[in-house]
């Protein structure tokens, strides 16, 4: 990431999320590498699991 703040403006902006949206931008993610989780992993995991995994995923696409 380029800058504190535009992490923390990716941070907030996932953490408004809700899990359907959170499910569906993980699903759709398109970057140097495919996040390839099924609905019910997805279904089982907890919200914070899931804002951990597209931040992470976000992070990692803007860091190259």
């Amino acid at each position: 990431m380029s800058s504190q703040g535009q992490f923390e403006q990716l941070a907030v902006s996932i953490a408004a999320l809700g899990r359907d949206d959170l499910k569906r931008r993980i699903k759709d993610f398109r970057g140097r590498f495919k996040l390839d989780f099924s609905d019910d992993y997805l279904d089982s995991i907890s919200l914070d699991r899931l804002r951990h995994i597209l931040l992470a995923a976000l992070i990692n696409a803007k860091t190259r």
